[in-house]
């Protein structure tokens, strides 16, 4: 059994005043068989009354509207997680596996994870790709969902900023690099030409002392669950070449990003914005005190000190009601 803290800073500057902020947020992590939210706060500064609500998904989602004009928005999360030690994936199935994942898939209720979403489309550098890897029926589903995610783990650079928050799913393609987020929709999409239900999950992964992922420590991260006869929903992180385990934090599942942004939203105004984001995942063996704050971390409090200092005019002006997200990295 393990415990995480996690705490995820996220602030919009503005060079000048705008009036309005509406936003969404999905950062509360999903309470499940292997995972359980302990606690969950969400700070917002200006200050404004939160509310909440579960999407058709079960994902907890927050939002909130400040109609006074501002020149920033600030917003804290704070969450303590349990995870339970998720049982062992093999590396193969019974020969009639595809057997059993069609007469799941004729039985169930799958047809969002199955069909192309908003990112996850079988374009024709797609349909390439899916050649190229023989993304075919073959084997049994086990064994093409591990060789599938070595395969793009190879085949894409990790490479921040390499794309955008709202890349098509052919700009990592063609280029062969990007971040979680584009080898997730990659994936989702090979296993879905594949017909095999896939979605995305939207959350943390906690780096140990002795872990050597190559995404971000200090951002949200991304990865892919697929359906499995026998088995279920079982989480593949292409990025780092992991099957999904207990450091793998899940705050939301979709069919794709659209479907669980940590942020949505959108400010009414004329200015340009600036976005900055932080992330802390710490975790203990024992589960920490919770009738108590949290004790914060100096290099982490004067991370939101400096996120709460008022931001000096800027002289860009660009006239718009403009989309407020970040990319997962």
């Amino acid at each position: 059994m393990n415990f995480y803290s996690i705490r995820h800073l996220t602030r919009f500057r503005y060079s000048t005043p705008i009036s309005e902020s509406i936003m969404e947020t999905r950062m509360n992590p999903r309470s499940d068989s292997s995972q359980h939210c302990l606690s969950f706060t969400l700070s917002v500064s200006p200050r404004c009354r939160v509310f909440t609500y579960r999407d058709h998904l079960g994902n907890n989602v927050h939002h909130f509207d400040i109609p006074g004009e501002h020149n920033q928005l600030v917003i804290i999360a704070e969450s303590v997680v349990e995870q339970q030690q998720l049982p062992y994936i093999p590396a193969q199935l019974s020969p009639d596996a595809w057997t059993a994942l069609d007469s799941l898939i004729d039985t169930g209720d799958y047809w969002e994870m199955l069909l192309p979403s908003q990112f996850a489309v079988e374009t024709p550098a797609l349909v390439e790709l899916a050649n190229k890897m023989e993304v075919t029926r073959r084997d049994d589903p086990l064994m093409l969902l591990h060789e599938l995610n070595r395969r793009l783990f190879e085949y894409f650079d990790y490479s921040p900023r390499s794309t955008r928050v709202d890349s098509p799913i052919d700009e990592a393609i063609l280029s062969r690099q990007g971040v979680c987020q584009d080898f997730a929709h990659t994936m989702i999409a090979l296993l879905r030409h594949a017909r095999i239900p896939a979605r995305y999950v939207s959350g943390y992964l906690y780096r140990g002392s002795d872990d050597n992922d190559r995404s971000t420590p200090d951002a949200t991260h991304a990865w892919v669950e697929a359906l499995v006869p026998d088995i279920g929903w079982v989480g593949f992180d292409p990025t780092n070449n992991l099957v999904a385990h207990h450091r793998h934090i899940r705050t939301a599942v979709g069919r794709d990003y659209a479907d669980v942004p940590p942020t949505h939203g959108v400010f009414r105004g004329s200015t340009a914005s600036e976005l900055y984001v932080a992330v802390r995942v710490t975790g203990s063996a024992q589960p920490p005190a919770l009738d108590r704050k949290l004790p914060i971390p100096e290099d982490w409090s004067v991370l939101v000190e400096r996120a709460q200092q008022p931001p000096q005019p800027a002289p860009i002006r660009i006239d718009l009601q403009h989309m407020q997200q970040q990319q997962q990295q």
